[in-house]
């Protein structure tokens, strides 16, 4: 038998060709890939939570208007997972009981409202008392109310030409835009919950993250945002909830529809600026419609009283005073955040201008280094 040979032995290779030998990195070209990467992925979140962005920053203005009261109960309470969610089940509440009520009172006021549309397409609508009182042109007003208000069959004929189509249409999306704002409301509840939870966490990674970035102005610039808020809800929530309050009580001595209800609204519409002004002219109109004029302009009157002192002393001094921002710039930011984020808009446009007052204060200061100040000499 002949022997197979062995197989051949394999050299090995060389240490030089074992070893994979780069060219030094670039630190500035990794400088960059780390940025461009962190950048993808912050646009790429954003993207994927543009639709709960709302929610999230509405979870952080609760908790920066709620974190003077919550350091308080830390120091005295102590630090547990109760705390925070006492806070949350807090807040949902005071949003939800008044919400309640309003849908149940608008509940009872459709129902009426449906019983008046079938009562007046059988008998039509009476002519009014105020149209005789009228100045000018009373015998026109009652010729046109008996001819098309006061007979049953016009009206008949202007509900039916009603589309009933649109009426269940709208139906069906304001009821996917409540569900809709029920689910944003309860993230922002999670929202808030987590950040009060983890609270001392998030401020020390974001004082660190601030000073990585930005330097020591990163944190002066925050500070100045959480200011304003603070500010802006004890110049607009408050003072409207108490400008609604004071008001409220002369609906309810003057005899208004629904006072409470109407006292509300006016609270709300007193947190944007002359937006209250409306709310008190269209309730003091609804007071002169059921016959008290003397009641209308007494309560309008001192609804103007109260909007006046709130909106030139007390408001000036809450916001503009906790950040030092000229009232006009607060305003501004009132206006333009309100028509651009609408709600939310009250407490962001308000936080932006801060910032940007701050910004404008350090750049035009001639106490940065290398600047040297700049005097005017006037010529003789």
């Amino acid at each position: 038998m002949t022997e197979t040979p062995p197989p051949p032995t394999q050299k090995p290779f060389p240490k030089e060709a074992r070893q994979l030998r780069l060219p030094a990195p670039s630190k500035t070209l990794q400088r960059r890939a780390r940025s461009f990467l962190a950048l993808f992925f912050i646009i790429a979140a954003l993207w994927t939570l543009r639709n709960m962005l709302p929610a999230l920053l509405w979870g952080c203005i609760f908790a920066i208007a709620l974190w003077p009261l919550y350091k308080r109960a830390t120091k005295r309470f102590g630090t547990s997972i109760w705390l925070p969610l006492s806070f949350t089940a807090i807040l949902a509440l005071v949003f939800l009981v008044p919400v309640s009520f309003i849908s149940l009172k608008i509940a009872d006021e459709v129902s009426g409202a449906l019983l008046w549309v079938d009562q007046i397409r059988h008998q039509g609508i009476p002519t009014p008392n105020w149209v005789d009182r009228l100045p000018i042109a009373s015998a026109q007003v009652k010729a046109f109310w008996a001819q098309h208000l006061n007979n049953p069959d016009t009206l008949n004929e202007l509900v039916h030409s009603l589309r009933m189509g649109r009426g269940v249409a709208f139906g069906k999306q304001f009821g996917s835009e409540i569900l809709h704002r029920g689910i944003l409301f309860v993230f922002s509840l999670l929202t808030l919950f987590f950040l009060l939870k983890d609270s001392e966490s998030i401020i020390r990674k974001c004082l660190i993250g601030s000073q990585r970035l930005f330097g020591a102005q990163g944190e002066t610039l925050a500070r100045q945002i959480i200011s304003s808020i603070h500010g802006t809800v004890s110049g607009l929530v408050l003072v409207g909830l108490g400008e609604g309050a004071i008001i409220g009580v002369c609906y309810i001595i003057a005899g208004a529809p629904q006072p409470l209800i109407f006292g509300l609204a006016t609270a709300i519409a007193a947190m944007v600026p002359l937006l209250g002004w409306i709310a008190v002219t269209g309730v003091c109109f609804l007071i002169a419609f059921k016959g008290s004029m003397l009641a209308a302009v007494i309560v309008w009157l001192i609804g103007a009283i109260v909007l006046f002192i709130a909106d030139h002393f007390i408001r000036p001094i809450l916001i503009g005073g906790s950040t030092k921002v000229p009232f006009l710039w607060v305003l501004l930011g009132i206006l333009g955040g309100a028509e651009t984020w609408h709600l939310m808009g009250l407490f962001l446009g308000p936080a932006i201008m801060a910032g940007l007052h701050m910004l404008w204060s350090l750049w035009t200061s001639n106490k940065g280094p290398g600047l040297r100040v700049v005097r005017y000499h006037r010529r003789r």
